[in-house]
């Protein structure tokens, strides 16, 4: 029975030292040196078999984080891992401390269309796989055509439409070969919650960004926006989610989103969540009082939503585990859930056909501090998300 990992990271702006990537943001040699040292030890940490990144401005630096933890998992394994020769009765424990390392593996990096020049640039996403790719990846985040979204009033009557022509950040899609299975994993990283405000024409910031002149209303205007974008960009992932599974592919979607499991945009991403019964619900062409769905109709309504319907990592660990809290990001004293592991059916424990399931679950969020407590400082160059692994056994039992 093959057993594999899959995890999520977003590495928070990383990028080479003395490299600008927002205005008058860059990491002088040592504040990178450490962030390097900082992301490799994460890395050995997890030893996972499929790693899905966020917020990855430069491959390079990314393939030199990934070499570090390489190198160190080396040195690890000839420390601790007793050879063939070694005298030792039962070698079981030392095997737990054996780690991969990532010779050999397969790397895919989706660079941002909407990078820019230095003080300007956009961050990309990158998976990276001990099991390879089955064909090419796929990057999607300019839409050609544009994504129309037409509102209607209440009343009926025309009320605009929502044209999304490019994601904030691109969806990456690879196909990965797990024990006679082909896996299709998205890497996401939806739009941000902090407000999309407009910038004039030449000008160097917009006005709801100045706080000396602090405008509430258009800082929630901002927010409705950047929370439309989000929900939008959701949709469009759904939309290819909904492909994999009409085609039969066992499906995994990480990533962060933003937002919490209990969000609209996690919903539209997931699915929705099946009624028990259907038979109690008038139907939609009912002629009569008493017109309902049939038992067999409830059931094939049922059937139809579990079909395509997404099962949170997360969820399913606290349903095991009883497990009372998991975290992932930090911010204003708030703890929450922001980056998320969802899998179609095929792994979920319930289902007759499953090809595989999650084992345990695990994050890594010691690190995680808003800097609201004089205790807990915020420390700018570790990452401000937690890391989350799903272990999964393969075959069914």
């Amino acid at each position: 029975m093959t057993e594999f990992t899959i995890a999520s990271f977003n590495v928070k702006n990383l990028i080479g030292p003395d490299r600008e990537y927002y205005r008058f943001e860059s990491y002088t040699a040592e504040e990178y040196a450490w962030k390097e040292d900082w992301l490799a030890d994460q890395l050995l940490t997890l030893d996972a078999d499929v790693l899905c990144f966020q917020e990855v401005f430069q491959e390079e630096a990314l393939r030199a984080v990934v070499d570090e933890a390489t190198a160190r998992s080396d040195a690890l394994n000839a420390a601790a891992v007793p050879g063939r020769d070694k005298p030792y009765r039962k070698k079981a424990i030392f095997r737990k401390l054996h780690s991969e390392g990532y010779t050999g593996a397969a790397l895919a990096f989706a660079p941002n269309v909407n990078d820019g020049p230095p003080g300007e640039r956009r961050p990309g996403l990158a998976v990276l796989s001990r099991h390879g790719f089955d064909g090419a990846p796929e990057v999607v985040q300019a839409l050609d055509p544009a994504v129309v979204i037409p509102f209607r009033e209440l009343t009926g009557e025309d009320a605009g439409h929502y044209r999304l022509s490019r994601l904030s950040r691109p969806i990456l899609k690879v196909k990965v070969p797990v024990d006679g299975s082909v896996v299709t994993v998205f890497n996401v990283h939806l739009k941000s919650k902090l407000g999309e405000f407009h910038r004039p024409e030449g000008a160097l910031f917009a006005p709801e960004q100045n706080l000396l002149r602090y405008d509430a209303e258009g800082r929630s205007l901002g927010a409705l926006k950047a929370g439309l974008r989000r929900m939008a960009e959701a949709w469009v992932l759904r939309r290819m989610i909904l492909q994999e599974l009409e085609a039969g592919h066992p499906v995994m979607v990480l990533g962060d989103y933003n937002d919490s499991e209990d969000s609209v945009a996690a919903e539209i991403i997931a699915g929705e969540r099946p009624f028990v019964n259907y038979a109690w619900m008038r139907r939609y062409d009912a002629q009569a009082r008493n017109e309902r769905y049939s038992d067999d109709e409830a059931e094939r309504i049922r059937e139809d939503v579990e079909r395509v319907r997404l099962h949170s990592a997360e969820k399913l660990f606290v349903r095991k585990s009883l497990r009372d809290m998991v975290y992932t990001a930090a911010f204003g004293g708030v703890y929450e859930s922001i980056d998320q592991i969802l899998m179609s059916r095929h792994f979920h424990p319930d289902y007759a056909e499953r090809i595989g399931e999650m084992a345990y679950f695990s994050v890594l969020n010691d690190h995680l501090t808003d800097g609201s407590h004089p205790e807990a400082p915020y420390n700018k160059l570790a990452s401000d998300h937690g890391q989350i692994m799903a272990h999964i056994r393969m075959g069914r039992r």
